[in-house]
């Protein structure tokens, strides 16, 4: 009996030193935190910072000119078509008065020395393109009454709403440059700056005069400036977090190749490339990190890939 109670107590105080053990062990092993895979970039201070900014600018015809009816009767030729290039002073419709034809060659007859043919003709107003055409031969029309409409060509340029608060930064340019939607550039010099402001948007319509081509109206193109422009550092877009009200602003730098922390900045000037830094703990010799820095903590184990390794 005492050899069998001796046995249970010796087996109990190994049991008991042997989870003593595993529990100091388990207690002694240290926390490994996760590391994120990060790409970093280095700060600049040569980067140009224009704040850009991008408009809509609208083909039109400003003057269209109607071509009219100089006599009330029926009209016996027309030399135009739909969209045909036509100069000014060019034939376009020849007329026979009412009266013409009612009396035929009876006025002839009766005094050859009068000339009476009743034909007269109607001559292009403008040098442009044909946008509209009301008859066709053998319509009756009354004097005064449009026949066709001519884009006057010399009134051809872009219209750009802009807002006045961008005024005088537009009018300092002595060249626009007008993207078209095929990748198509043209120079568009400033011709008139309308002398009222829209009460609804604020902007006012400036017109661009372009070189003579065969751009259609309404074709709508962009144009781009820089509303200021300043050096300074900056870093790279992807590299500036914020919060979800867009009022704080941060970046994560490496502290060391495998900690990065949270530094706070001032944004400045946004470029599609690149965000200034007005203010925050940063210089070109720091590493921010540009990718896997989104939803990191400060002091977050980080390390760093390195041409698409590791």
């Amino acid at each position: 009996m005492k050899h069998i109670l001796a046995l249970f107590i010796c087996s109990y105080l190994l049991f008991s030193c042997h989870s003593g053990k595993s529990e100091n062990a388990n207690i002694a092993d240290p926390i490994i935190k996760p590391a994120t895979e990060v790409s970093i970039a280095f700060p600049s201070d040569t980067a140009k910072l224009a704040n850009m900014v991008t408009l809509n600018a609208t083909a039109y015809y400003l003057l269209k000119s109607d071509v009219k009816a100089n006599t009330n009767g029926y009209i016996t030729k027309i030399t135009i078509k739909m969209a045909d290039h036509v100069n000014k002073g060019m034939l376009l419709f020849g007329l026979e008065t009412k009266e013409a034809r009612a009396l035929g060659n009876t006025i002839n007859k009766l005094d050859p020395s009068f000339h009476f043919n009743g034909n007269t003709t109607v001559v292009s107003p403008a040098t442009g393109y044909v946008a509209m055409l009301n008859h066709q031969i053998g319509d009756y029309v009354q004097d005064g009454e449009i026949l066709a409409t001519i884009t006057d060509a010399n009134s051809f340029g872009f219209v750009v709403d802009v807002p006045y608060e961008y005024l005088q930064v537009v009018k300092s340019k002595k060249i626009l440059p007008i993207t078209l939607p095929d990748g198509i550039v043209l120079q568009g010099s400033i011709a008139k700056v309308m002398p009222t402001v829209d009460a609804v948007s604020q902007t006012v319509k400036i017109l661009l005069k372009v070189a003579p081509n065969d751009i259609p109206e309404n074709l709508i193109g962009t144009i781009s400036f820089s509303k200021n422009l300043d050096y300074g550092l900056s870093v790279p877009k992807m590299a500036v977090l914020s919060d979800e009200g867009q009022t704080s602003f941060w970046v994560m730098k490496l502290m060391n190749d495998s900690t990065a922390i949270k530094t706070t900045i001032e944004k400045g000037i946004e470029t599609d490339k690149f965000i200034q830094v007005k203010s925050g703990d940063l210089t070109t010799k720091d590493r921010v990190l540009i990718s896997g820095n989104f939803g990191l903590a400060d002091t977050a184990a980080v390390h760093i890939r390195i041409n698409g390794k590791r």
